[in-house]
């Protein structure tokens, strides 16, 4: 009898961050652009603060922030 397991895919992601723009790049290169202007917080948040985000099912979240954004194709 088979037995089958799933693993979990990892996906690796890139948080930049360039002049008033937050840009997330997904595995295999495919970038996504956001004006800070839509997210207040992260226009506003210090250098550490930013750093502090982890990849959830549906997007990042940044944990001192408390701020979540949805990113397509994850």
């Amino acid at each position: 009898m088979a037995i089958f397991t799933s693993r979990k895919q990892k996906k690796d992601i890139k948080v930049t961050f360039q002049k008033e723009m937050l840009y997330v790049e997904i595995d295999g290169g495919k970038q996504q652009a956001f004006p800070l202007a839509w997210f207040p917080r992260l226009q506003t948040a210090s250098e550490e603060e930013r750093g502090d985000w982890a990849l959830t099912a549906g997007g990042i979240h940044w944990n001192k922030l408390d701020q979540d954004i949805s990113i397509s194709g994850l």
